[in-house]
């Protein structure tokens, strides 16, 4: 790239799409943790590819490790003490946000937990603070690997 010049994709996102700015306050916490979820396993997806070429069942059961609710719960336990209070509040409505079920194989808590962490990473980035959210991505799977090890 040359200096000076930066390829912006949300930017670009929005222009080609005609993407109206919208308050992310209006969202529902389940709308972030929607928007949420999508990122994070995208985040996961490309740390796994980079590591280099496998079989797909590889790659998927890699990144289902770091994906399933108890993994993100257990991050979270990480997480809460270095969020600021705008982000705890995001979370904190995620977390007792109603949804329908949990997911199966996990306990209500890490559910919670986790979607609280999905809206926290939705609200990341919607805010396009994609510095801020990838931050706590790297903290919070340093803290999982260092207890997995």
């Amino acid at each position: 790239m040359e200096k000076g010049i930066e390829w912006q994709f949300d930017s670009y996102m929005r222009e080609i799409f005609q993407m109206k700015e919208v308050d992310m306050k209006e969202y529902s916490p389940l709308t972030l943790a929607y928007i949420g979820d999508s990122i994070y396993d995208l985040m996961i997806k490309s740390l796994v590819v980079n590591e280099g070429n496998r079989q797909v069942n590889k790659l998927h059961k890699e990144t289902s490790a770091f994906v399933q609710a108890s993994a993100q719960s257990q991050m979270m336990r990480t997480l809460q003490g270095q969020l600021t209070e705008e982000e705890h509040a995001v979370y904190r409505r995620g977390r007792n946000a109603k949804s329908v079920s949990p997911a199966k194989n996990q306990s209500l808590t890490d559910y919670r937990r986790a979607t609280g962490f999905e809206a926290l990473m939705g609200y990341l980035y919607l805010r396009q603070d994609y510095k801020r959210m990838l931050d706590l991505i790297k903290l919070g799977l340093d803290s999982i690997k260092g207890e997995n090890e």
